[in-house]
């Protein structure tokens, strides 16, 4: 059967946040109370994980309920998790990474490098982070410079932290629930104060932090990838591009409510770093999805039994739940009532 996965929040992280996964996951009664624990400093949650925060393993990964490591499962037997397919193409690989994120406050400027810069620089890097936001909130985002910016002049911003400066170079955007904005490598982007998402990820966590001023970080010498900042600015896309070039990046939902679908999320220039699908299941209809394979599975909305190939009767989930599932549950069908995201790596 499919697993339901408890919240993995990594502890001490560099901004605030948290409180707003907690309501979204029902959890808020079953956490120490504000007044027995520091301020809410556990903004995400990562969401069957093989992958470490950057320089802090095993911080990060996703345990298993049998106690192992989702990462060490899958590298024991890759064919049952991903299958064989996905296996031949990209090996033990599961190519993506899900997390709810909260930010409670505005994210800095910063940038993740592509698959190639991040090899190149980067000890055992595998995978650059391409992403993408799926709104469960609204508010604002930056995206993408306006206009052309030289590697000199980026740089004098960085290190005067001149951060009215370097977010103005930004186009921003109010985004409404269930949108979606893609994030290609190397574009500069930031998520506004108060914005609860669910992102899909390249499986890694290399940032390259032009801001750091007023973050529980010394990103004068953490924000560079270890590489000095001369290199670590070379990752970033200097390139200006158009409020409407950038608009192709945000995707809104589409479609008649009501009807059960499964249909695709993001901007098509994403597709080759990972997929999202956005489903609704109604009364009295059982919905296949579309394709058997290594997912994650997050709950909007309702309450939908879940059930998997010679699986009876299945297992019950509501909104907030994430469940992981693999490539041996075979093709998984739902039934009752609720919308669902699944996540999933890119073709083979």
């Amino acid at each position: 059967m499919p697993i339901i996965l408890p919240a993995n929040q990594p502890r001490a992280r560099f901004y605030r946040g948290g409180p707003q996964i907690d309501r979204f996951r029902g959890t808020e009664g079953h956490k120490p109370t504000a007044l027995e624990r520091p301020p809410a400093y556990e903004p995400e949650d990562w969401v069957a994980s093989t992958t470490p925060c950057h320089g802090c393993r095993p911080l990060g990964l996703t345990t298993l309920p049998d106690g192992r490591l989702l990462s060490d499962a899958v590298a024991a037997d890759p064919d049952h998790w991903l299958g064989p397919a996905h296996v031949a193409a990209f090996g033990a690989d599961t190519k993506v990474l899900v997390k709810l994120l909260d930010a409670g406050q505005r994210l800095p400027v910063h940038a993740h490098p592509d698959g190639q810069w991040a090899r190149t620089h980067v000890p055992h890097a595998t995978h650059g982070k391409a992403e993408a936001w799926y709104m469960l909130t609204e508010g604002e985002v930056w995206l993408g410079l306006q206009e052309d910016v030289s590697l000199k002049e980026l740089g004098n911003e960085v290190h005067a932290q001149d951060v009215d400066r370097l977010l103005g170079r930004l186009h921003c955007f109010t985004v409404q629930p269930h949108d979606t904005v893609y994030v290609p490598p190397g574009f500069l982007h930031a998520i506004g104060e108060g914005v609860l998402v669910v992102e899909v990820q390249e499986p890694s966590d290399l940032s390259v932090l032009l801001e750091w001023k007023g973050f529980a970080i010394d990103g004068a010498n953490q924000g560079h990838l270890g590489v000095g900042w001369d290199t670590a600015l070379t990752a970033v896309d200097r390139t200006g591009r158009s409020r409407q070039e950038i608009k192709k990046l945000l995707v809104s939902p589409s479609g008649t409510a009501g009807e059960a679908s499964t249909k695709s999320v993001l901007a098509s220039s994403s597709r080759s770093f990972f997929r999202l699908e956005h489903v609704i299941v109604v009364n009295g209809e059982a919905h296949t999805l579309e394709e058997q394979g290594f997912a994650v599975v997050i709950v909007l909305e309702g309450n939908v039994v879940l059930s998997s190939a010679g699986a009876d009767p299945g297992m019950r989930v509501e909104k907030g739940n994430t469940i992981l599932v693999s490539h041996a549950d075979g093709y998984v069908v739902l039934t009752g009532a609720g919308k669902l995201l699944v996540a999933r790596p890119p073709l083979p």
